[in-house]
C-alpha cells in the first residue's frame, strides 16, 4: 500500500495522468519513486532491526526475576547409627511443596551494559547511514538509465530522419534509374545503406527497451510503462564548484566517510566490552522461599516455613585475568585496523572526486567542441541546401550534408548529457544526491 501511495505521488509532482504506456518523467519524480525500489526497502527494515537492538541492550538493566513451583512425593527416610545398624523408618509426610521467587538487579556491569547499548546505539546509526548510501547508489544507478534513455531516444530520432532522408534518395535514384541516367547499382547501394540503418534503429530500440524495463523494476512500476526522460535537461546548466569544494563535501557529507566514522566508534566500544570482563560485577538480590513439609528436623515437622532474604553480591572472574587481556588485545588491534581502513577509504573518495572533476571538466571542453561542430555543420548544410535548390549539387551532396547536421547537433545533446550525469556523480560521491 505504502509503494502504491508514493507512486502516485511522484505521478502527481509532474501533473502526469498517464498510467500505462508512456509515462513523463522527471528527475524529481524519478527520485520519489526510487524509495520503492527493494533494497531501499531491505536498508529501511535493516533500521527497523537495528532499533529493536536498542531496545534490547536496554533491557539488560531490568531486573532478573525467577520464579519455581514445584509438588513433589517425599518417601519415607531411614535412619541408623553412624555404624550402619540400629536402622529405622522414620515417616516423612510425604506431599512436598516448594515455591522460590528470585529477583537480581544488576548496579555495576564493569561497564559491559552502557557499551552495550552505546554500541547497539551505533549500530543504529550504521544502519541509516547505510539506508542513505542505498538510497544515493539507487538514484545514481536510475538516473544513469533515465539519462542513457533520454540519449536513446535521441540517437533514435536520428536514424528515423535518416531512414527517411534515405528513403527519399532512392525514391529521387529509382526515378532517375527509369529514365536512363543512373546504374542499377546505385539504387542497390542505398538499399543497403537503408538496411543498415534500419538494424541500426532496431539495436538502439531494444537497447532502450534493456534498460526501460530495468528503470521500471528499479522503480517499481507497471509492466508495460515507457519512462519518458525530460527532454527539457539537455539545457539545464548545473550549477558550478571547485575541486576543493566537492572535496570538502563529500569529506563531510559522503555516507562512505560516515560509515567509517561509526565503525571507528563501533570498535572503540567492542574495546569497553573487552575490558568489562576484566571488571568486578555488582548487583542487589532478593529471594523468598515457600516449602514444606521441613525435613531438616527429627523427626520432620509437616508444615510449611517461609524463609525471605535480600543483599547486596559482588562476582568477579579471577581467570579473566590471565584471559580476558587477550581479548583487550584484539580489540584494540580491531580498532587500529578500522582507523586504517577509513583512511584507506578517504583517500579512495578523494582520487574518485578527483577523477570526475576532472571529467566534468573534459565534458565541458567536449560540448564546446560540439557546440562548434553544430555551427560548422549548418553553415555547411545551409551552404550545400542553397546549391541543390539552384540544382548546384545532387540530393546525395544533400544527405550528406543533413547526415552530418543531424549528427552534429545528437553529439551535443549528448555531451549535455554527459555533463549532467558528470554533475550528478559529483553529487553521488559527496553523498547529496
Amino acid at each position: 500500500m505504502i509503494k502504491q501511495l508514493i507512486t502516485a505521488a511522484a505521478l502527481v509532482l509532474t501533473g502526469s495522468t498517464a498510467t500505462a504506456g508512456e509515462q513523463p518523467m522527471t528527475v524529481k519524480q524519478l527520485f520519489t519513486l526510487v524509495e520503492n525500489n527493494i533494497n531501499l526497502t531491505a536498508a529501511r527494515t535493516g533500521v527497523e532491526a537495528a532499533s529493536a537492538g536498542i531496545e534490547a541492550a536496554r533491557a539488560a538493566w531490568l531486573p532478573d526475576v525467577n520464579a519455581k513451583l514445584s509438588l513433589s512425593y517425599n518417601g519415607n527416610g531411614l535412619l541408623m547409627s553412624r555404624e550402619f545398624d540400629e536402622a529405622q523408618w522414620v515417616h516423612i509426610p510425604h506431599l512436598g511443596n516448594s515455591l522460590t521467587l528470585e529477583v537480581q538487579q544488576v548496579i555495576y556491569s564493569g561497564g559491559a551494559i552502557p557499551a552495550g547499548i552505546k554500541l547497539a546505539e551505533l549500530g543504529k546509526s550504521q544502519a541509516e547511514t547505510a539506508t542513505q548510501l542505498t538510497r544515493e547508489q539507487q538514484r545514481f544507478l536510475a538516473l544513469g538509465q533515465y539519462l542513457n534513455i533520454l540519449k536513446l531516444n535521441n540517437g533514435i530520432k536520428v536514424y528515423e530522419q535518416n531512414i527517411a532522408l534515405t528513403e527519399r534518395l532512392i525514391a529521387d535514384i529509382t526515378l532517375k534509374y527509369e529514365q536512363g541516367m543512373v546504374l542499377r547499382n546505385d539504387i542497390t547501394r542505398y538499399e543497403l545503406q537503408l538496411e543498415n540503418l534500419k538494424l541500426g534503429l532496431t539495436r538502439l530500440i531494444d537497447k532502450r527497451s534493456i534498460l526501460n524495463h530495468q528503470l521500471c523494476n528499479a522503480l517499481n512500476l507497471p509492466d508495460g510503462t515507457q519512462v519518458v526522460p525530460d527532454a527539457s535537461l539537455t539545457h539545464l546548466q548545473p550549477a558550478g564548484h571547485s575541486q576543493d569544494e566537492w572535496q570538502l563535501l563529500a569529506s563531510t557529507t559522503s555516507p562512505v566517510m560516515q560509515q567509517q566514522e561509526i565503525g571507528v566508534k563501533m570498535a572503540e566500544q567492542r574495546e569497553r566490552l573487552a575490558r568489562s570482563e576484566m571488571r568486578p560485577k555488582v548487583a542487589f538480590f532478593a529471594a523468598d522461599n515457600f516449602n514444606g513439609p521441613i525435613t531438616f528436623e527429627i523427626p520432620p515437622i509437616n508444615k510449611n516455613i517461609n524463609v525471605w532474604y535480600l543483599g547486596v553480591g559482588v562476582t568477579y572472574n579471577i581467570g579473566a585475568l590471565y584471559k580476558s587481556n587477550k581479548k583487550v588485545k584484539q580489540a584494540q588491534l580491531n580498532t587500529r585496523q578500522t582507523m586504517e581502513r577509513k583512511d584507506v577509504a578517504a583517500q579512495n573518495l578523494n582520487n574518485s572526486v578527483q577523477a570526475a572533476y576532472t571529467q566534468l571538466q573534459q565534458n565541458y571542453v567536449e560540448l564546446a567542441t560540439q557546440q562548434k561542430s553544430v555551427q560548422l555543420a549548418q553553415q555547411n548544410y545551409d551552404v550545400v541546401n542553397e546549391r541543390y535548390l539552384n540544382q548546384m549539387a545532387l540530393i546525395t551532396d544533400m544527405v550528406d550534408a543533413s547526415n552530418i547536421k543531424l549528427n552534429a547537433e545528437l553529439q551535443e545533446v549528448d555531451a549535455r548529457i554527459n555533463i549532467l550525469l558528470a554533475h550528478y556523480k559529483m553529487q553521488y560521491l559527496a553523498g547529496t544526491l
